[in-house]
């Protein structure tokens, strides 16, 4: 082999080991920067060049920056991709090597910059030391991902073949650049892929755990053991205390996990006490974290809501970060176990109470079918009518009485919720029920307090009850506390025979009218607070009554009819009001001499003095016929 051949064969394995090292970077755990690094590095060995450096754009694809390099200065990089980046096209200085061999795919030389009267880049030239500077692409597929481009410390020619060279070695390089690349995004989508197949797992067993807890609180309604059997499986799963509150914030039920020991934790000066929020001030979805009114403890807390309706909410001190994501899942599965409680506890209620309502609707109608079987419908939901009751009718007062009141179409189940929570804790059991918009209580009478005995007679002078008119205290009480409204309760005599209830009822029932019309509100009454009105609602045929009073006073009915005038009412109120003037026009908002006038009308209408007695007793008992039956 001659000296020719041998060299040749020896640059041949430079080359090839060259290429061998840039494929074994490629196929390395080492970054595309270091890779960029030894492509400078390499292209300086291999040619004999001072530095050479690595450029690839931007992503924007508007300048070119140094990403390898060999043999170049931190500061000249610097100067270079800070100072004086290489934009790609022509700049106001005109174009750089690289941005040219970028461009247009084939390499630019320069021999000697110093003889270039515009390029731009002389001052960091001189500071880095080089005169020359050549610059190819690095082309790949079709494509130009950047440029290598290398710099001699003194002028020189660089000549085709040498070109040539530097431009093999670029594409090879071009070509480890891609592999690597392709490598990284290889490595960050397998990264990617098993961060999501271990948050798909993360999920899956999240999942799991969320089924169990909702089989758990399941199995809880399936037992039916109810509110409470929800709360403490809650408190267990969470271990924190778990309190329920109905929609009035009345507790429904209470538990803590059994980590904390026996005791209720919302009890006592220790213990916790939740927000005194109203459910309209807390979301109706999902759970939230809300603060006390001393900014204490803060309360996790979530709606249970049952057709569109917030019924209830579930209460666990702490915040809601420390819950975590399973913690929130229990919570609202069980807030929908709760409400489905919730639901089958209405609908037992509503069995019963509808059975109730159809026995006192037989019992006051009297329809012989009906009574053939009431007492053994009554025995059966465990009411004793062979005992004397009491009739109590209880009445929300009007709205226009208690301002601010809470009145709706659920109000009247409210009111019966509430007086059935009280009655079932009496022995022997109230008859609970209602009666369109009036709840109706038979209150059994005690024969031992001097009530009437059951199966004795019940004489018109019969007194009512001394235990009745309690019960009907403890009844207005007890709705108080429970609802933002008040009532009004009338008392019967004891009904000692299953054929008194129907007078006993309407009886009862025209006290209460007569009295809230009066404007009289959250009281007991009875038949003889009403005076003569009493002993008028007791008729069984008030027909010739009626007959009496439109004698009495048909002039000023027919001129208060024809005048759209307020005769009548006038004179009530007059009489309603010791016969003062002053009083009566004080209550009417007018002049007292317009109540005079008014006076002296009724007067002429009727042809009589109303400072005769005799006029006035027949003019009241007309009144009062008038207001038992409705028609003033």
């Amino acid at each position: 082999m001659t000296s020719a051949a041998a060299d040749r064969h020896d640059d041949l394995r430079t080359w090839l080991g060259a290429i061998a090292d840039l494929a074994e970077a490629v196929n390395g755990t080492g970054s595309v920067r270091s890779l960029l690094d030894l492509v400078a590095r390499t292209a300086c060995r291999l040619l004999g060049y001072d530095f050479c450096s690595v450029l690839l754009p931007d992503p924007a694809h508007r300048v070119l920056t140094i990403e390898g390099a060999y043999g170049l200065s931190a500061a000249y990089i610097r100067g270079v991709n800070i100072k004086h980046p290489v934009r790609i096209g022509a700049g106001e200085c005109g174009e750089a090597p690289s941005s040219r061999a970028f461009r247009t795919g084939r390499a630019v030389a320069i021999g000697d910059v110093t003889a270039e009267t515009h390029y731009a880049w002389g001052g960091v030239a001189e500071q880095q030391g080089y005169r020359s500077i050549v610059a190819v692409p690095l082309m790949t597929s079709g494509s130009c991902l950047g440029t290598l481009t290398c710099y001699r410390a003194g002028a020189h020619e660089f000549s085709d073949d040498e070109q040539e060279l530097l431009t093999t070695l670029a594409n090879q390089a071009a070509i480890a650049i891609e592999t690597a690349r392709l490598r990284d995004r290889e490595q960050q989508t397998i990264g990617e892929l098993r961060g999501l197949n271990d948050s798909l797992r993360e999920q899956h067993a999240l999942l799991r755990r969320s089924e169990d807890i909702h089989r758990q609180l399941t199995e809880v309604a399936l037992r039916g053991e109810g509110i409470r059997g929800v709360a403490e499986a809650l408190a267990a799963l969470l271990d924190r205390p778990v309190l329920f509150e109905d929609a009035d914030g009345s507790r429904l039920a209470a538990a803590q996990p059994s980590t904390a020991g026996p005791g209720d934790p919302f009890d006592g000066p220790d213990g916790f006490s939740a927000p005194r929020q109203s459910l309209a001030d807390t979301p109706a979805t999902g759970v939230v974290e809300v603060e006390t009114d001393g900014g204490g403890t803060p309360w996790a807390t979530s709606a249970v809501v049952l057709a569109k309706e917030v019924v209830a909410r579930v209460w666990i001190p702490g915040d809601l970060a420390g819950l975590g994501p399973l913690g929130r899942r229990a919570i609202e599965h069980a807030s929908v176990v709760a409400a489905l409680e919730i639901l089958r506890e209405r609908t037992a209620v509503d069995v019963e109470w509808r059975l109730r309502g159809e026995l006192l609707t037989d019992l006051l109608t009297q329809q012989p079918a009906a009574m053939a079987t009431v007492v053994a419908r009554a025995a059966r939901l465990g009411h004793d009518l062979h005992r004397a009751h009491s009739v109590l009718v209880v009445r929300v007062d009007d709205e226009s009485v208690t301002p601010g009141s809470a009145r709706g179409t659920d109000t009247p189940r409210r009111v019966l919720a509430a007086v059935h929570a009280m009655a079932t804790r009496q022995t022997p059991r109230p008859l609970v029920a209602r009666h369109g918009d009036d709840v109706v209580v038979l209150w059994p009478s005690d024969p031992d307090g001097g009530d009437v005995p059951a199966g004795g007679p019940a004489p018109v002078t019969a007194h009512v009850a001394p235990g009745a008119v309690s019960a009907a205290d403890t009844i207005r009480r007890a709705v108080a506390r429970a609802l933002p409204i008040t009532v009004t309760v009338a008392v019967s005599r004891p009904c000692a025979d299953l054929a008194d209830y129907p007078a006993a009822f309407r009886t009862t029932r025209g006290v209460l009218t007569i009295t809230q019309l009066r404007g009289r509100r959250d009281r007991t009454v009875e038949l003889g607070d009403l005076g003569v009105q009493g002993l008028l609602l007791q008729l069984e045929d008030p027909s010739e009554l009626l007959r009496f009073a439109d004698r009495v006073l048909a002039p000023v009915l027919d001129y208060d009819r024809r005048r759209h005038t307020r005769l009548l009412d006038t004179l009530r109120t007059y009489l309603a009001h010791g016969l003062s003037t002053a009083r009566t026009a004080e209550v009417l908002f007018v002049h007292p001499n317009t109540v005079g006038l008014r006076l002296k009308r009724v007067e002429e209408l009727l042809g009589v003095s109303l400072t005769e007695p005799d006029a006035l007793l027949q003019i009241t008992a007309a009144l009062a016929a008038i207001e038992v039956n409705g028609l003033g």
